[in-house]
């Protein structure tokens, strides 16, 4: 059982992600972020390898926001890579009003 401080919701929302990969190399995707909540998300559909500990800009609807990679897992699905993200304290939420 998760013991969270903060609830997720069981939505999905198609992001942007803009972000360097683990060999340096910048890029920009669409991903899908999902279990929500106001301090950070699941993404999957990532296609180029991550690491732990780095940073990332997530966007949503025009809202854009600086966030931390927890973990990150090849998932060998059509989610193809996964990444748990938890939003850096001095940003706002990009999906708050979702």
């Amino acid at each position: 059982m998760e013991h969270r401080a903060e609830p997720r919701r069981n939505v999905s929302l198609v992001v942007t992600i803009n972000c360097m990969d683990k060999t340096g190399e910048p890029f920009t995707q669409n991903a899908v972020a999902s279990r929500i909540s106001n301090n950070g998300a699941l993404l999957s559909g990532i296609t180029r390898p991550l690491r732990s500990g780095d940073l990332l800009w997530v966007e949503h609807q025009g809202r854009k926001s600086r966030f931390k990679v927890i973990w990150v897992r090849n998932s060998e699905t059509p989610q193809l890579i996964q990444a748990a993200i938890h939003l850096l304290n001095t940003e706002p939420c990009p999906w708050a009003k979702v």
